[in-house]
Order: C-alpha cells, then structure tokens, then sequence
C-alpha cells in the first residue's frame, strides 16, 4: 500500500473520523453497571471475548468477505454478505450501532473522497434496503481504494478495539495509562483475530459471547445511560 492510501486508512479509521463511535460502548455500560466490568482486567478479558468470539470476529469475516466481492466485481455477492451482516446483529442497540455508523462513514467518505465506484457499489444495496453496516462499509471504500484487505482487518479491528477501551476509561473509570495498558495486552487478540478471518467465507460467521448480548439487552432499559448502546 502506498502512502498516500495509507494515510487514507488512518485517517477513515482514526477515532476522530465522524462516525460517532464515541457514542457506543457496546453493552460495557450495563456490565459496567452490573460489576462485571470492573478494572482493567475484566475489561481487557471482555474486549478480548468481543473481539475472539463476538462481534470482532464477526466483523472481520464480514469485511473481508465484503472486500473480496468488491475486488471480484461481484455486486451479487456483496448484497448477499450486507444483508447477512445487517441481520447478523444480537440486539436492536447493537444493529443501531453498526448501522449508524456505517451509513455515517459511506456519507464522510463521500464527501471528502467522491468517488463514483463506491456510488455504484453503494445504489444496489439502497435499492433493496439493506443499511451496510460499518464492516461492510469500510470494506467497500477500502476495496474501492485498492487497500489490501491484510492491512484492512487488523486496522479495523484495532479501531474497533480502541473505542470499546475507551468507553471502559470513561465508565469504570480507569486513567489513560491503564487503557494505553489494555490496549497494548489486546495486540496480539487483535492480529490472532485478524490472521485467521482474512479468507473468511459466510460458513465462519457465528458468534460465542452471550453475556454481552445480555448486558445490551440490559442497557436498552438502563435509567442512567451515557452511550447509545
């Protein structure tokens, strides 16, 4: 990849990219709540369930079965994999917030980087309704751009990581340095993750992590929220 795409990566995946993933902590408030989430250990081993056998996983095979339909011209195959991914969601607040924010990326992107590919790819799936959720649109920018899926996931994964560290930071609350700790212990989760998604096919999708689907469930009826899920 070449600089001028990388620089492009780190920026539509920079926490700053107006996507409002701040606004999510993916049911860590209500385990949070529940003392289930209590210190930085808990919090990395709950991340890191996320990440092996939730929605992180799921994401990445997602994407990357997205990216491959993009680079093959396969627009059939891409509507099937949005689809699937927009139904593959355990909860309303958790199908809020992946769809939000990949409508909310596909939109920045559109508007700082036009480009009349990713319009093309985009119309199918307005046509029939299906929102593609934020793998799945990372996956169609990135494919578009011709950034190579094997730098793609990991950077995906590792955004997705840092936000969910981030909204432990804030709800426990830990300081800086302890989610600068979490972080780093969840590297090698995030490459394991990463290297064994990459050729992922639709019979990889499944998911493991009950509890989180609970504490989501949980937040939907919380009385004092600061996040959207």
């Amino acid at each position: 990849m070449d600089e001028a795409n990388l620089c492009r990566l780190m920026t539509w995946l920079s926490s700053s990219f107006p996507v409002g993933a701040y606004s999510y902590s993916h049911g860590i408030e209500a385990a949070v709540e529940e003392g289930l989430v209590r210190d930085r250990g808990s919090l990395e081993r709950w991340i890191g369930a996320i990440l092996r056998r939730g929605a992180g996983r799921l994401d990445a095979v997602f994407l990357a079965a997205a990216w491959q339909a993009v680079r093959a011209g396969d627009a059939g195959r891409l509507t099937q994999v949005a689809e699937r991914a927009a139904a593959f969601r355990g909860t309303a607040e958790l199908a809020l917030e992946s769809t939000a924010q990949g409508r909310a990326f596909l939109d920045a992107v559109d508007s700082a980087w036009p480009d009349l590919r990713l319009r093309a790819l985009a119309e199918p799936l307005r046509v029939v309704a299906i929102p593609p959720v934020h793998p799945v649109a990372v996956a169609m920018a990135t494919a578009a751009a011709g950034m190579p899926v094997r730098l793609v996931v990991p950077a995906y994964l590792q955004a997705f990581a840092a936000n969910l560290v981030s909204a432990g930071v804030r709800l426990i609350p830990l300081g800086q340095t302890d989610g600068l700790k979490a972080l780093a212990a969840l590297e090698p989760v995030i490459q394991g993750v990463a290297e064994t998604t990459r050729e992922g096919t639709m019979d990889d999708v499944g998911t493991a992590t009950l509890m989180v689907d609970w504490s989501s469930i949980c937040h939907e009826t919380q009385h004092v929220r600061l996040f959207r899920s």
